[in-house]
C-alpha cells in the first residue's frame, strides 16, 4: 500500500515448507506489541533451522508474518497512527474501505485458508498475564487442540457483538481452528515467558505432526476454564501501585496482593486483599493505579 508520507506499507511473511497451507502465526497487530513480535522473530529464525534440516513435514507448510503493522511501531502508537483504529478489529477486512479495513482484508486474504490459525495476541488492559491459550466459543473452538500447546491455562470466552471482527473470530468462522496465544506481557521482552511462548508453538507443531523436533520439555497439563470464571479485584483508592504477589503465584484468601500508596507521603491508603484461593492470572503492571481498576484476575480454587 502507498504511502504519502514515508515508503510503501508492506506486510512481510516468512514461508517455510510446502503442500497445503497448514499453520499461519500472525504476530504484532498493534504498535505496542513487542514481545509478540519478538516471539515470531524468534521463530522465523527456529524454522530457517528446522526447514535447513529437512525436519519440516511433507506436504505441510508454515506462514510467519511478525508484524502488521511496522508504520504504528515506528511511532509508538498502539493504534494506527493517522486515525487510532484497531486492525484487529477489523476482520474480515473491506478492500475498498478505511485503510484499517483495506490492511484487515489484504492479510486475511492470504491467511483464511489456513487448517491452524496462531495469533500472538494482547489484552485491552495493561498487565501481566500467565502465558495461555484463549478461545472465543463460536461452536468451532476445539479444547483439545488447544491443550496440545501444554501452557498452563486454556480459556475460553463468549464472544460479545463487538468480537464478530476479530481475527480469531473470523478465522473459526471460515474454518480454521483458531488460537490466540497470550505470551505474558506486550510493550517489552519478557524472556522467560517468551521461550516457555516458543516452546509450547513448537511442542504444538510437533504434536500436530508439521515438524520434527525433539521437545525439552512435556509441558503443563492444561487447566481448562471459562473466562468469567476468573475473580476480579479492583482498587478501591487511587494511588501508586506497589505490587507484593506476582502472575502465577499460588494465593490464599485474605492474603495481601498489593498496596496502593499515597502519591504525597507513601503512606498505605488501601492494603488490596485476595477474596479467594487461587492462582494470579492477571496483575497490573502500572506505576499508579485509578479508582475501580482492576488490579487482579484470580482463578479461583473451589
Amino acid at each position: 500500500m502507498k504511502s504519502p508520507y514515508r515508503g510503501s506499507f508492506n506486510i512481510e511473511g516468512f514461508w517455510f515448507g510446502e503442500g497445503e497451507k497448514t499453520v499461519a502465526i500472525v504476530g504484532a497487530m498493534r504498535g505496542d506489541e513487542i514481545q509478540q513480535q519478538y516471539i515470531c522473530a524468534r521463530l522465523v529464525a527456529k524454522l530457517k533451522e528446522l526447514e535447513h534440516r529437512g525436519h519440516i513435514a511433507d506436504g505441510k507448510s508454515i506462514l510467519v508474518i511478525p508484524s502488521c503493522n511496522p508504520f504504528s511501531m515506528n511511532v509508538t502508537k498502539r493504534f494506527w497512527a493517522m486515525d487510532g483504529t484497531d486492525i484487529n478489529r477489523m476482520f474480515p477486512g473491506y478492500d475498498k474501505g478505511e485503510t484499517t479495513q483495506r490492511i484487515a482484508a489484504a492479510l486475511f486474504n492470504h491467511i483464511k485458508d489456513f487448517k491452524y490459525g496462531l495469533q500472538l495476541a494482547s489484552f485491552y488492559m495493561s498487565g501481566d498475564f500467565v502465558p495461555h491459550v484463549r478461545m472465543l466459543t463460536t461452536g468451532y473452538e476445539d479444547v483439545e487442540t488447544a491443550c496440545l500447546f501444554g501452557l498452563p491455562f486454556v480459556t475460553r470466552r463468549k464472544p460479545l457483538p463487538f468480537d464478530t471482527t476479530l481475527l480469531n473470530y473470523n478465522w473459526q468462522i471460515w474454518g480454521a481452528k483458531a488460537f490466540s496465544i497470550y505470551a505474558g506481557q506486550t510493550n517489552h521482552v519478557g524472556h522467560a515467558t517468551s521461550e516457555q511462548t516458543i516452546d509450547s508453538i513448537l511442542r504444538f507443531m510437533k504434536k500436530s505432526h508439521i515438524i520434527k523436533y525433539r521437545l525439552q520439555n512435556a509441558g503443563y497439563e492444561s487447566i481448562v476454564f471459562d473466562e468469567e470464571e476468573l475473580v476480579n479485584i479492583k482498587a478501591r483508592r487511587a494511588g501508586i501501585f506497589y505490587g507484593i504477589a506476582n502472575v502465577g503465584d499460588h494465593i490464599k484468601e485474605g492474603d495481601t496482593l498489593a498496596h496502593i500508596l499515597d502519591p504525597y507521603d507513601s503512606s498505605v491508603i488501601e492494603e488490596v486483599k485476595s477474596p479467594v484461593e487461587g492462582t494470579v492470572f492477571f496483575m497490573h503492571n502500572r506505576p499508579l493505579t485509578l479508582e475501580y481498576s482492576i488490579l487482579f484476575r484470580i482463578q479461583k480454587i473451589d
